[in-house]
């Protein structure tokens, strides 16, 4: 079967299943370009399985995967160990990414808002610094697809929103996919176009806007404290935003 035009990734009905226990059943969804899927779901829930199964690193025990023939992906893992006497600059971490220039590497940093920062150590880079570098290299290669787990791990809110940000940015500019795993619906809202809420089993899925009413959602992550403010967008204003799928056991 192949793909819709501009779908990037698409799954059907994709299980996986270690030594038996199964930790995936019956997933399917996919990533158009210019749209952002957000993976959101308690720990154990299978996000980071389900994501290796969307890149290719896992095969599902059943179900299908397509991708796009001529698809690149650009992966931003949720932190990277680098050795603390590596005398690494940030310019050069980055150019490390195989084929890579160093006018690459500029236009990157450029995108995340990062360019006086190209000569300081990777290692003195903050929390949030450290995420946007590995965003930049996440860019780098003008990728279809934006593969992205976790992405404001252990920043402050106001740094999580600038990530949110810069990422659907990224997305309008370019006109690429993106997959993300996040664990607060609240902050996201304001980029994201579908949730998908995963317990092993697709939950619900839908607009944030419906996920964040629907009781199934509530019953995985509980519901929100008073007094957060939810952020919402106009971005892809044709979707249907009562649309939504419920899977049961």
């Amino acid at each position: 079967m192949s793909s819709e035009a501009g779908q990037l990734l698409r799954l059907e009905n994709v299980c996986k299943s270690y030594h038996k226990n199964l930790v995936l059943e019956d997933i399917s969804f996919s990533v158009n370009r210019g749209q952002t899927v957000t993976l959101i779901g308690p720990n154990g829930a299978g996000k980071s399985t389900l994501m290796k199964i969307s890149l290719g690193i896992l095969e599902a025990s059943s179900g299908k995967v397509y991708r796009d023939k001529s698809i690149t992906i650009g992966y931003m893992p949720q932190k990277v160990m680098i050795d603390e006497v590596l005398p690494l600059n940030v310019r050069d971490f980055l150019y490390l990414r195989p084929n890579t220039t160093y006018a690459d590497v500029e236009q990157a940093l450029e995108t995340v808002r990062l360019c006086e920062l190209a000569n300081q150590p990777v290692q003195s880079a903050s929390g949030g610094e450290m995420q946007r570098i590995l965003l930049a290299r996440a860019i780098l290669g003008h990728p279809d697809l934006l593969v992205l787990d976790e992405p404001v791990q252990g920043i402050d809110i106001m740094g999580q929103q600038e990530i949110y940000g810069l990422i659907a940015k990224i997305r309008d500019d370019t006109g690429c996919g993106v997959l993300m795993i996040s664990h607060d619906l609240h902050l996201v809202m304001a980029s994201t176009d579908q949730v998908i809420c995963l317990n092993r089993h697709i939950c619900c899925s839908g607009s944030p806007e419906f996920i964040r009413q629907d009781p199934e959602y509530h019953a995985l992550m509980g519901r929100p404290m008073e007094g957060i403010a939810i952020y919402t967008h106009d971005h892809a204003p044709d979707h249907d935003h009562k649309h939504h799928e419920h899977h049961n056991d």
